[in-house]
Order: C-alpha cells, then sequence, then structure tokens
C-alpha cells in the first residue's frame, strides 16, 4: 500500500468508533520528554537488578559485567527497530500493531498481544506480592512468613489503588512514575557511590573483575549466553514504552532521543554496578546472597543500615514496576481491540478522564488472580522461573518486532519518521532468536511454562474468534483498512 499522499499530522488523535458506531473520546496526550525518560528508565530498572547480579556472576563469576554488556546492545539494536514504528505507527499497542501491520493475520496478532500482556501482568503481579513482602518487612524489621494473610491482602489492596490512578489518567500515573522512578534511582546510586567510595580507599580486587568462572558442566560461551539470557531480563521494559505512544505529545519527534537516551542510562547504571559488586565482595559470596547490593555496600561501608533502607526502597521500586507494567497492559487491551483484535467492548473510553476504563479493568481482575495464584505457589519452582519465562517471550516477540520492521520498510508515510537498517534489524533478530533457543542455556523449565501459556493463548485466540463473529466483526482490520488520520 502506498501512503505517501497523507497529509494528515502524525501527532493528530481522533476519536475511535465504538461498538454502537459513536465515537469514543480519544486517550489524552500529557507526556512530554522529561516524563517519557523518567517512564522509560524507571520501567528498565524495575527491581530486577537488586537480585540478578549475584545470579549472573553465579553463570560467569567476576565477569558478570559482560553479559549485562551484551544484553545492552541487543536491547538497543532491536530499540532502533520500535523506534522506526513508533515513529512510524504512533498509536497505542505496540509490537501488536506493529505485527499486525506487517502479516495482517490475526492469530499471529493475537499470540503476541497476548504474549506482552502476559509479561505486564505477570510481572506486575509478582510485583504486587513483592510489594506486600517489602511493605510487612520494613514495618516489622523481620522476613514474613509465605502464608502470613496480610501478605494477600496488601497485595491486593495495591493493585487496586494502582487500578484507581490508572482510571484516574496517565497523568496521575505518570506523576506517581516520576517520584517512584526517582526513589528507585537513589537506591542505585547510593550503592554505587558507596562502592565507588570503598575502591578509592583500595578494597577492590580488580583481578575479579576479568575472572570467568563457570561450572563444569558448561563451556564460557554457554555460560556467557546463558548468562546474557538472564541479564536480557533487566533490559526488557523498553517495549512498554511504545504502548503509551497516543499518550505522548509529539512522539515522532521526541521518542528516538529520550529511548535511545533511557536505554543508554540504564545499561550504563548496570555495567558499573555490576564491576563494582564483583570487585569488592567474592564472586562465590555474591552468587549466594540473595540481597547482593545490600551484601555490596555492607562490604564497603560497615555498619551503613542498608538492610532496612533497601526494604523501603525495593518497596517503590516493585511499585512503580507494576504501575508501569499495569498502564501498559491496559493501552494494549485498548488498542488491540480498535483494531478488532479482540472485542470492541475493550475499547471504550471515559468521556471525562479519557482513560480506557474496560481495559483497565479486565487486566486488573486478571492481575487479581495472577495475585492470588502467586500467593499460593510462593516458593515454587514454577514462581521462581516466572521471571525467564517473561525474558524468553519477549525475545520471541523481539525478534518477529524486528522481522516486522524489515517487512514494513515498503510502507509509507506522509511524515518524517526514524528510521534503522535492514542489516541491524536482520541481525538484531537472529540474535533473539539465539537467545530463545534450548542452546543458549535456558532451563527446560521455562519453556514448560511458556508451552502452557501459548495454550491458554490459543484457547483465548479461538473464543475472541467465536465473539467477533457474534457481534458481527467477521474480517480483520488490514492497515489499509485504518484511517489515515489515525496514522
Amino acid at each position: 500500500m502506498n501512503t505517501s499522499d497523507r497529509t494528515a499530522s502524525p501527532h493528530a488523535n481522533p476519536p475511535a468508533p465504538s461498538d454502537d458506531g459513536k465515537a469514543s473520546p480519544a486517550l489524552k496526550q500529557v507526556m512530554g520528554p522529561g516524563l517519557l525518560l523518567l517512564f522509560v528508565v524507571g520501567d528498565i530498572l524495575g527491581t530486577g537488578v537488586y537480585a540478578l547480579t549475584g545470579q549472573v556472576a553465579g553463570e560467569v563469576g567476576g565477569a558478570a559485567w559482560l553479559p549485562f554488556l551484551i544484553a545492552f546492545v541487543i536491547a538497543m539494536m532491536t530499540a532502533l527497530s520500535y523506534l522506526e514504528l513508533v515513529t512510524k505507527y504512533p498509536q497505542a499497542a505496540g509490537a501488536a500493531l506493529y505485527v499486525h501491520k506487517a502479516f495482517g493475520v490475526h492469530f499471529i496478532t493475537f499470540m503476541v498481544m497476548f504474549t506482552v500482556m502476559c509479561s505486564g501482568i505477570t510481572s506486575a503481579s509478582t510485583a504486587s506480592r513483592a510489594f506486600a513482602v517489602n511493605m510487612v518487612r520494613g514495618l516489622t524489621g523481620s522476613e514474613p512468613a509465605d502464608n502470613n494473610p496480610w501478605l494477600l491482602v496488601v497485595a491486593l489492596g495495591f493493585i487496586f489503588l494502582v487500578m484507581l490512578i490508572n482510571l484516574r489518567g496517565v497523568a496521575e500515573g505518570v506523576k506517581a512514575n516520576v517520584v517512584l522512578t526517582l526513589i528507585e534511582v537513589s537506591g542505585l546510586l547510593l550503592v554505587i557511590f558507596i562502592g565507588l567510595w570503598a575502591i578509592t580507599q583500595g578494597r577492590a580486587d580488580w583481578s575479579q573483575v576479568v575472572a570467568f568462572q563457570t561450572s563444569s558442566e558448561r563451556n564460557t560461551f554457554v555460560a556467557v549466553t546463558a548468562s546474557t539470557s538472564l541479564a536480557f531480563f533487566a533490559m526488557v521494559g523498553f517495549e512498554d514504552a511504545v504502548n503509551m505512544a497516543e499518550e505522548t505529545k509529539e512522539p515522532t519527534r521526541i521518542f528516538p532521543r529520550i529511548l535511545l537516551s533511557g536505554l543508554t542510562v540504564t545499561g550504563v547504571i548496570y555495567v558499573v554496578i555490576a564491576i563494582i559488586s564483583v570487585a569488592l565482595v567474592p564472586v562465590g559470596n555474591l552468587a549466594a546472597s540473595e540481597a547482593p547490593l545490600v551484601l555490596v555496600v555492607e562490604n564497603a561501608a560497615p555498619g551503613f543500615p542498608i538492610n532496612q533502607l533497601l526494604a523501603w526502597i525495593s518497596m517503590f521500586a516493585v511499585a512503580n514496576s507494576a504501575l508501569i507494567n499495569m498502564l501498559m497492559a491496559s493501552r494494549l487491551i485498548y488498542g488491540m481491540a480498535q483494531q478488532d483484535v479482540l472485542p470492541g467492548v475493550l475499547a471504550r473510553v471515559l468521556p471525562v478522564r479519557r482513560t480506557p476504563w474496560t481495559a483497565v479493568l479486565f487486566t486488573t481482575a486478571i492481575a487479581a488472580g495472577l495475585i492470588l495464584y502467586v500467593s499460593l505457589a510462593r516458593g515454587s519452582a514454577v514462581v521462581g522461573l516466572l521471571g525467564g519465562t517473561t525474558s524468553l517471550l519477549l525475545l520471541a516477540v523481539f525478534a518477529v518486532v524486528n522481522l516486522a520492521v524489515v517487512v514494513l520498510k515498503r510502507d509509507r508515510v506522509g511524515h518524517k519518521h526514524f528510521r534503522t537498517s535492514r542489516i541491524v534489524a536482520i541481525v538484531a533478530c537472529l540474535l533473539c532468536l539465539f537467545l530463545v533457543l534450548p542452546v543458549s542455556g535456558r532451563p527446560i523449565g521455562q519453556y514448560q511454562i511458556a508451552g502452557v501459556l501459548i495454550v491458554i493463548g490459543v484457547a483465548l485466540w479461538a473464543v475472541t474468534v467465536v465473539i467477533n463473529k457474534r457481534v458481527g466483526r467477521t474480517e480483520l482490520k488490514h492497515p489499509e483498512d485504518i484511517p489515515p488520520e489515525v496514522i
């Protein structure tokens, strides 16, 4: 399709039709460069860095910084593909929308949407549980028991609060994100500054920073790829920002520099923390600790009350993760309902607040159910593998998005947009696929959980097809059916 004659502004955000044919109010554009940058940084940092450093060190020893660096490079290459697509099509729904435009196959679009939605809601649900654990720990000074009923009450109350913020408006959600991100970053900067101070006192063992230590079952290459797959979980999150495109001011202009800046900032923080950690703490101790950054500060500055302080910082960090993921998931559902991939009822918007209320309620209900599941399965192997499974599924989505940007190179729009190289996109696609495959060293349990989720997704796809047929939506909207002013 040739769309070079389009003259409408790429920033236009027209009303979307609802099921009854009446125009539904558009989402409200409130995010400028500063808010978008904090959204990206807060989403990528998350809480993974507080635990992943030790796990990565357990895979490769003192060279724990290398997997983070490799993951950063792959994430940056993939981000270039996202940038071309979000500046070309500044709409909600992100990866699912791009795959829809590239291939126009309902099943593929639905499965991509379902995968991204699962990653967001699962992350928000587990973050809600972690919020409750950290709150109880901060208030009592001790680790709460897994069967403590207050954990479930606090977690459900927290996700309900997130829902209210989400319904109130993206401006309120983003303002909360600003506060939470600043607290989150302050905790990591505290670790960095205390670590650098200890290094200036001559406490660092730099020989550890370049020392590879792998288990006897794995060679160095497999150990690095396995730890890169693990570290990549810390880099995901940048893709959430593209789902907020309809609520961003001038997305085609500000997204490139903001997304790349956010990725760079977080990538530097991860690598610096990894280097400081292995330089100050013996790798064996680091890998065995459930709170490796606490161990780093305790070694660098004995007597500093980091254990109590980190509980509160972690609580705000997981709160930020849950808030961002629920914002993303609701906008994803809303965007896909507009494209008839989901029932149109999920595209309804509050007239005054201009927030996708049905999508918010839908995603909150799923999150509440997952919180119940996480509470019951707390400490099981399944819960322990959820983070890796999320990384696995998102890497598969990234591979498809990198392929989609190559396919959509032939599509022309009537406004300037960011462009990435076909070669870079293809290389990024192949690297993402490699990290998805078992040869990368992933545990088999991650594939088992992913298989269960895919089966559930296929079943939901079939249900959606039946519902759409009953309401008269027998055909999927293809790219050429989307009004020019929407794009």
